[in-house]
C-alpha cells in the first residue's frame, strides 16, 4: 500500500473527483465505498469531453515516455515495461545487460567483470543517471528471484526529458 492510497478514503476521493467533474462541466456523479470509487453514467460526448480532458493533462507525460522508448529501442536498450502509471513514467524491469547498456550511454564506464554483478550494476546506473541529469535519482534495485534482472523506477516527466536530453547527446 503506497502512502497516497493510505491516507485517501474512497469518499474523499469520490468527492474530490465529482468536484473536479463538476468544474470540468461533466455532469456525473462518483461515489466511494470500500477503497473503490464508482463513476455514474456518463453521456457518450462528456465520456469524450473527459477522455480529451485527460489526454490534454496527461499529454507531457505521454509524450515523454513515447520519446524514451523510442530512442532506447533505437539503442538496443530494451524496457519492455515502460509505462505511463499514476502520473509518472514508470521503466520496469530489465535485463541485467540492457542496464549496463543504458548506464554506457550516460557515461558510466563498463563494470569490470565479463557478467557483471547485479549490485554493481544497481549501483552504477543509478550513479549514471544522477551524473547524467544533473543530480536526478533513479530508484534501481536488485530482484531477488532473478539475478539477471534488476528493477528500475519511476519517473516524472521532468525527470523523464532530463534522462531524454542526456542520451541524445
Amino acid at each position: 500500500m503506497t502512502a497516497m492510497t493510505a491516507t485517501v478514503s474512497p469518499a474523499g476521493a469520490a468527492a474530490e473527483l465529482r468536484t473536479a467533474l463538476r468544474e470540468a462541466g461533466l455532469p456525473v456523479g462518483a461515489t466511494g465505498t470500500d477503497d473503490h470509487v464508482q463513476l455514474g453514467t456518463l453521456r457518450a460526448s462528456d465520456a469524450r469531453q473527459l477522455a480529451r480532458l485527460i489526454r490534454t493533462g496527461t499529454k507531457r507525460t505521454l509524450k515523454a515516455a513515447r520519446v524514451l522508448r523510442e530512442i532506447c529501442e533505437a539503442y538496443g536498450v530494451r524496457l519492455p515495461e515502460l509505462r505511463v502509471r499514476q502520473g509518472r513514467i514508470t521503466l520496469g524491469a530489465c535485463r541485467v545487460d540492457d542496464a549496463v547498456r543504458l548506464a554506457r550511454l550516460l557515461g558510466a564506464s563498463s563494470p569490470a567483470p565479463e557478467v557483471p554483478d547485479t549490485e554493481a550494476v544497481r549501483d552504477l546506473l543509478a550513479e549514471a543517471f544522477s551524473a547524467a541529469t544533473g543530480g536526478g535519482t533513479l530508484d534501481v534495485s536488485v530482484r531477488g528471484e532473478a539475478p539477471d534482472v534488476v528493477e528500475l523506477g519511476a519517473l516524472d516527466a521532468r525527470a523523464a526529458r532530463r534522462l531524454i536530453g542526456a542520451l541524445r547527446f
